[in-house]
């Protein structure tokens, strides 16, 4: 099996710990999910975020209904936290966040290891873009959401 990493960084004006309640509510997560993915949290809200914790969702990747399970595995606020695909469209997928303080605000680092059926080929023309996609939404969004107080 083949491990793909994707790496990517946004700056935030906001303090890490205000930055990190934002990501320990796990509402914020389809937030700032691009419409595209019909995402839906199914888990009943409000959801302890936690070492341990088990989220569930449902979404279309390419129109097709996926259900995806998380758990968190790494719980520090405000510095860092995992999430790892339990069950879900990927062979494996892990997900570390973490958040630095950096010139007033935070800068936002997400690390991701994972693999894919299909194996390079499915990477390289359908997974890798709609990774990049995802996350730049996101990286939107985040910006809209939390910009510098007034």
């Amino acid at each position: 099996m083949r491990i793909f990493t994707y790496e990517t960084e946004a700056w935030l004006p906001r303090p890490p710990a205000e930055v990190f309640a934002f990501f320990g509510n796990a509402a914020n997560l389809q937030v700032i999910t691009p419409p595209w993915l019909n995402f839906q949290i199914l888990t009943p809200s409000p959801i302890p975020m936690r070492t341990g914790t088990l989220i569930d969702y449902r979404l279309r990747i390419h129109g097709i209904p996926v259900r995806w399970q998380t758990e968190i595995t790494v719980w520090e606020p405000p510095h860092r936290f995992v999430d790892v695909q339990k069950r879900g469209p990927y062979r494996q997928w892990n997900h570390e966040h973490r958040f630095i303080p950096l010139a007033g605000g935070t800068r936002c680092l997400d690390s991701i290891q994972y693999a894919v059926l299909g194996g390079v080929l499915i990477q390289r023309f359908l997974v890798k873009r709609d990774v990049e996609k995802i996350f730049a939404y996101r990286a939107q969004r985040m910006q809209e959401l939390l910009p510098p107080r007034t």
